[in-house]
This record gives structure tokens, sequence and C-alpha cells, in this order.
């Protein structure tokens, strides 16, 4: 059956009026906003003639326990199916890959793959990743239901879901089935084809971080040096600016009374700032939005680009004396108004309180189930401990794994070795995976942890020069830059040759 697109929007205005739960989600929230405007959008434009080309939502039986043949237990995940474009049975099919939030039916209506699929004529599905959206087993969330979440068990669905719906649709077996994913997504399409080559051809991951890592400083690194980019709006004076700002946050935490309580009003924390854990969760926070502009920039919903940070933090088109601390307090007025919090920073103890909620809330943004992946998987706990890291060094990495230990009574050694092991069985940076295609923007924090060079003549790599956290993936816009319409184009030229090879091949679903 297919979803209502006035229920589908309803849905997503409510989930954007969600707080965040910890700093570290702010970065996750700013993610979801952009997703649900850029989605609205998408179906708005579905509302009218073309109500009938939506999207065919769809559900599969899926086993709890992949791994387990004995154990009966299943759950319902959901897809998405957009066959407008496809020709004939054994056309390619583009299978796009949910992440670490809902997926909609906007993910198979514009920006790629869906809009490559004309060219081919190929038949595009979204696969909803589970634990996340609707795709929640029954019996909640807790430590012993989340075993069966790990992007092992993720891609066993993907197998599954390959064969299911081969039958359920009537594809041919010679059709190359080609997987897409955006950020982590991204790394689950590349391990795909890793894993499973007679079954996935090709692979086009955009902005996937295949390396884990427990300490990310060099998320901060990026976020910095993109702070002084001329190409999107920064300035060694914008960098400058955003450190006087976070030293005269930290000064104002320091001295207490009443300019700490006049700086919890201007900067949206709603716990009191008076343990440093608080303290350590707003400065986490603020950490997060200035990220958050670096990561995003330039994508359609995003509260602040770079230029606009940058502009607030120096002061630009303001008539009163300007200063930095100024600025990022607008900003921080903008971002949450954008998102539709009430405050920008919680307590710590609320933060572990949220996040030992077990039962399935409002689908969409799923903190829990992510930072038990981080906690089990992959670290990308962002800190700040570089010297030359112009924000604050707080919060640090001990606080971040504390928070496992907390919430799922994980120790930080458990976190390293899980880190170790996820690099151990996808090869880090060096996956050895072959027709992978990796895309990133080298503006975007996380590339530093995909790759960006090619790894011998079957994967190629694409680094797009100003280019955000999947911006090649988002439908396309006027204002896209000159080497955002190049990249795409590699893109194209890429799945060409994939898909012209699968064509001479009698094998066309792996290798």
């Amino acid at each position: 059956m297919a979803v209502g697109p006035a229920l589908w929007l309803g849905t997503l205005l409510l989930i954007s009026l969600w707080g965040a739960s910890a700093p570290a989600s702010l970065l996750r929230r700013l993610g979801e906003h952009i997703r649900q405007l850029q989605e609205s959008s998408i179906l708005g434009l579905s509302l009218g003639p073309e109500a009938a080309a939506l999207p065919k939502e769809g559900w599969l039986e899926q086993p709890l326990d992949p791994f387990n043949t004995s154990d009966r237990r299943s759950f319902l995940q959901r897809y998405w199916v957009n066959d407008q474009h496809w020709a004939s049975r054994d056309g390619p099919v583009f299978l796009y890959l949910g992440g670490e939030g809902s997926l909609g039916p906007g993910s198979v209506m514009r920006g790629h793959p869906a809009a490559l699929a004309p060219a081919w004529g190929a038949l595009v599905i979204g696969l909803e990743h589970r634990f996340y959206g609707l795709s929640v087993p029954a019996g909640g969330l807790d430590r012993a239901q989340l075993r069966f979440l790990s992007s092992r068990h993720a891609l066993a669905d993907v197998v599954s879901a390959r064969l299911a719906l081969s039958r359920l649709l009537n594809v041919s077996s010679s059709s190359p089935w080609v997987c897409f994913g955006g950020s982590y997504a991204g790394s689950l399409a590349a391990w795909a084809r890793l894993k499973f080559p007679h079954l996935i051809f090709a692979a086009v991951a955009s902005s996937a971080p295949v390396r884990a890592v427990l300490d990310f400083s060099a998320y901060n690194e990026v976020v910095s040096r993109s702070l002084t980019s001329a190409a999107i709006g920064g300035s060694p004076e914008c960098r400058t600016a955003a450190s006087i700002a976070f030293t005269e946050v930290e000064r104002r935490l320091r001295a207490g009374g009443a300019a700490r309580a006049a700086l919890r009003k201007e900067l949206g924390a709603c716990a009191s700032l008076g343990r440093s854990e608080d303290r350590a969760e707003l400065l986490g926070a603020l950490q997060a939005l200035v990220g958050g502009a670096v990561q995003y920039d330039g994508q359609a919903g995003t509260p602040l680009s770079v230029r606009q940070l940058c502009g607030l933090l120096q002061g630009r088109g303001n008539g009163s004396r300007p200063t930095p601390y100024r600025g990022l307090r607008q900003a921080v007025q903008v971002v949450i108004h954008r998102l539709g919090q009430r405050c920008l920073s919680f307590s710590r103890a609320e933060t572990v309180a949220q996040l030992r909620v077990t039962e399935p809330q409002m689908p969409g943004v799923g903190d829990r189930q992510w930072l038990y992946q981080t906690c089990t998987e992959f670290g990308f706990y962002v800190t700040c401990e570089d010297p030359g890291c112009p924000f604050s060094q707080l919060p640090a990495l001990p606080s971040q794994l504390e928070l496992c230990e907390q919430v799922f009574g994980l120790s930080a050694s458990s976190i390293a070795q899980a880190v170790a092991q996820t690099n151990s069985y996808y090869g880090g940076q060096s996956p050895g995976a072959t027709q992978v295609l990796f895309v990133n923007g080298d503006a975007d924090p996380w590339h530093v942890l995909s790759v960006t060079q090619a790894l011998g003549s079957s994967v190629s790599a694409l680094l797009i020069p100003g280019a955000s956290h999947c911006m090649d993936m988002a439908p396309e816009r006027s204002s896209d830059s000159p080497s955002l319409r190049l990249g795409r184009q590699s893109i194209f030229q890429q799945l060409q040759t994939w898909l012209r090879q699968a064509k001479e091949s009698p094998d066309r679903g792996g290798v």
C-alpha cells in the first residue's frame, strides 16, 4: 500500500519538533531536518498531476537473527519501489540503502539514484535499515534486542531483500543490481559489494566513512580548515572569530554567577550549567552547530551555511558593535528556530535518561539505536583535544565513552576492541572491493574516513571540491557549483561503463 502524502508530511513535522538528546545528536538533527525538507519538497511536486507516480510502499518479513536458522523470530522491513522508469524486467535495479534514520518515499523519487534511472530504464528500490524508521522489530529496544542491530545484520537484510524482491517484482536473474547509499549507508553499499559480489554488481558509496575510529579528532580539523575556505564563504578571520567566541563562552562559564546565568539563556541551555558535565554538553552542542554548518554547507534546508555563519561571527551587516560571541549567540537562535527546538543542549542526566528509554520513539531519529552502533562497531566520537582546534576541548573522549557505559553497560576497552574488529572485518580504507565508486566532498569532515583515491583499476574515487556531506546525492539545483555538476557527470559516466560491461557479461549479478 502507498502512504498518503498528507500523512507523511505530518509525520515529518512532528519529528522536527524533537529536542536534541546529546551534543553529537545535533548533527543528526540537522541531517534529519535537511532530509525532511527535501522530502516534503519532493512530495509537494507530486501532489498534482504526478500523484499517481508516487512510489509503492511494501514490507518484507525478515529474520530477526539471520545467522541462527533455529531462531524463527522475524520483523517487517519497509521498502519503497519506483517503477516509473523501469523499461524491461532485465533492466538494472538501483537499490538505495537506508541508514541510521527513517527512509521515506522521496529516497526513490529525486536525487540519485532516482535521477539516474531514466537513462537506463532502471527499477529503483529503497530499503529501510532494520531498527530505524518503521522497521523496528516488536519487543522494544532493550539491550537483548539490540544484539540484532549491526552492519552485518543490515547486510544480511540486503541479501534476503535482493532475493525476495527479485521474485516479488519479477526481476530477471540477469539484471545487474547496483547499491547506492550515503554516509553510513554509503559504507553499507560498498560493503554489500565487498561481501556479496555475486549478488551486487556495483556500488556508489557517497560520503562513506568506511574506517571506524574511536577518537575522531580529524573531524574538527576539517571543520577548522573549511572555515578558512574562501570557496565556501570562509576566511582565516572567520576561523579566528570562531575561536574567540568559544574562548568567551568558556570564560563566562568559569565566571559563574550572573555571567553564567545570562549565557545559559543566550545560548539555549536547558540545564543549569552548575555541573561540569552539563557545561560540557553545551560546549559539545556548540561545536556540533559549527560542525553542522560545514558538514551540510550549501544544501537545501540547512539552517546555516558557512558563509552565513562567518557573517554572524564577524558581524557583517550588524549595525551594533560586533563581537564573535554575539554572532555565535545569533547562530544558536537561528538553528534552534529552524529545528523547532526549545533548547540547544540539555543536562547530561536528561541525555542519559532519554537514551535509556527502550520503547520505540517517533520514527526518524533513532538516537538510542545509533549510539548502540557507535558503541559496538564504529566509535566516531568527535573530539577537540588537539591544541590547534579552535573550539573547546570539552567534551573530552572519556565522557563520550562513558555514555556507552551509562546507557548500555559497555566498557571503554570493549568499544576500542569493537572498532578494531570492524576495520579488520571490512578492511577500513582499503576494503578490497571491486566496482565501487567512492564519492566525497573535500569540505565534508567525514571524507577523511572514506576512500578519496582510486584503489587500482576497479575501485574509483571522486573528491568534489567545495562539496559537503552527501551533496552529490541531493536533487539538482540551479545554484549547484560547476565542480558538483562535473562530479555528477562523472558518476553517470562510471555507471555507464559498468552497465555496458553488464550487458556484455553473461552473469550480470556479480563479477
